[in-house]
């Protein structure tokens, strides 16, 4: 169909926008109220927020009954407390691939600090590409445990560079104490396509990527602390951006922010619980965790307390996203390859429900976001699922699209107000059919205009 020749007989759009604008922004105001009462409901008491379009598969007890994983969706499964489960992955030659796996202990588990997961991801004739784990670590609190595999193709490397069959392994790594039971996994599998140019492999900065000098040190960021509830998930993370957020928190919980991240930019973060009522010392009671766009760890940050106020900062200093990153030595270095929506995940120990109470407790989350966002390499195709890696502006300084096509004009700002209005009706209420009676209007009087 061709394109219509549109000629205005007067401006309605021009009339009616701020009175759509504000239809729009009251939808999605209260679809965050909304949204944020969800998401506390769900974090609390160590539960984990499951995206709600995770598909169900059953991890199989070998190579030959592994069920296929697709780029581009999410799924749950269990993970035994002993015995390896497979998936399988269907992959070209030319993409990276990567698959976050999520662990979560099951409500009432008791846990040890080496409980843990262990992914590896191979090729069909046995070869692996990668062997990552994590455990739950010193504050032996039941928390979400995450680890990602990867398939990378690069030519320093012979194995796991072809088309074909790829299996993703998960193994429970069981410490001497812990709740014999199963786990539930959410597992994401994520596609990277190859660039349109190769471009160097020396990541700036990456000689000292956790000096204490770093420009990115959230320490300078002042103000008053907004309120913003974390997601209890990685699909339910609240957005955030350069700024002083403050939430509350129970023993057990565990709070999921995104923050937009551009090419070159470097993005810092400070977690900080203030003082109470002194008592016994409780080891890694709070960590600060940062994941990429794909759920690969980058960084992390944790405190004991005992009653006095305690920050927690990422370590090692992540560095600014270049796509050269990944050539790097350093897991911190390796995680900033792509821009999008980097998730900062606070987690308070169960053990300070035991020594200072139920809580809520408050935790003051600093933001910050330095450098202004650079244009990324130009990819040959679009990320899977690409939403992730699309980095939305929210305010000055905030990135700007991590790959992918561009776009402008009345078409773009149409189809992001239609998408708004879209994801509003899943909460906004009566509030969104305020919004579509506007846009139905509006449509009317374009029409009414066309010749």
């Amino acid at each position: 169909m061709g394109r219509r020749t549109v000629r205005w007989r007067s401006r309605p759009w021009t009339t009616l926008r701020p009175a759509l604008a504000g239809a729009v922004f009251a939808a999605v105001t209260l679809m965050g109220q909304t949204a944020s009462v969800a998401a506390e409901g769900a974090g609390a008491g160590g539960s984990y927020g499951f995206s709600s379009d995770d598909q169900p598969v059953d991890g199989a007890a070998g190579t030959g009954d592994a069920e296929l994983l697709a780029p581009g969706k999410t799924y749950k499964s269990s993970l035994p407390a002993d015995g390896d489960v497979y998936y399988r992955l269907e992959l070209d030659d030319t993409s990276d691939a990567y698959v976050s796996v999520t662990a979560v202990p099951r409500a009432g588990a008791t846990v040890t600090g080496s409980d843990g997961i262990r992914v590896t991801v191979q090729d069909a004739d046995s070869r692996s590409c990668s062997v990552e784990s994590d455990v739950v670590g010193t504050g032996r609190s039941p928390r979400p445990v995450v680890v990602s595999g990867t398939r990378e193709i690069s030519p320093r490397r012979t194995a796991c560079q072809d088309d074909g069959s790829y299996y993703v392994i998960v193994h429970r790594i069981a410490g001497t104490g812990g709740t014999p039971d199963d786990w539930d996994l959410e597992l994401a599998p994520f596609l990277e396509p190859r660039l349109e140019k190769a471009v160097g492999t020396t990541p700036p900065g990456s000689s000292d990527p956790g000096s204490d000098s770093d420009s990115g040190s959230p320490g300078g960021v002042m103000g008053a602390a907004t309120p913003r509830s974390g997601g209890a998930g990685f699909s339910s993370a609240t957005p955030v951006e350069q700024g002083v957020w403050r939430a509350d928190i129970s023993p057990g919980q565990t709070l999921f922010y995104a923050v937009p991240v551009g090419w070159g930019q470097r993005l810092g973060a400070t977690a900080e619980l203030g003082s109470t009522t002194r008592g016994a010392y409780v080891i890694g009671a709070l960590t600060m965790s940062l994941y990429n766009p794909a759920r690969g760890p980058v960084a992390d940050g944790r405190f004991g307390y005992s009653g006095s106020q305690k920050a927690a900062t990422l370590r090692p200093v992540p560095p600014p996203v270049d796509y050269a990153n990944r050539y790097d030595s350093s897991d911190a270095v390796r995680g900033m390859r792509f821009a999008g929506s980097y998730y900062l995940v606070l987690h308070l120990s169960e053990q300070m429900g035991e020594e200072y109470g139920a809580g809520p407790f408050g935790v003051t989350l600093r933001v910050r976001v330095d450098g202004s966002a650079e244009a990324g390499p130009s990819y040959y195709g679009r990320f899977q699922p690409p939403g992730p890696f699309e980095v939305a502006a929210q305010g000055p300084g905030a990135g700007v699209a991590g790959g992918g096509d561009g776009g402008g004009g009345g078409a773009a700002e149409g189809d992001a107000v239609m998408t708004v209005v879209a994801v509003a009706g899943i909460g906004g209420g009566t509030v969104v059919l305020g919004v579509l009676g506007v846009w139905t209007v509006v449509a009317r009087r374009r029409a009414g205009g066309a010749v």
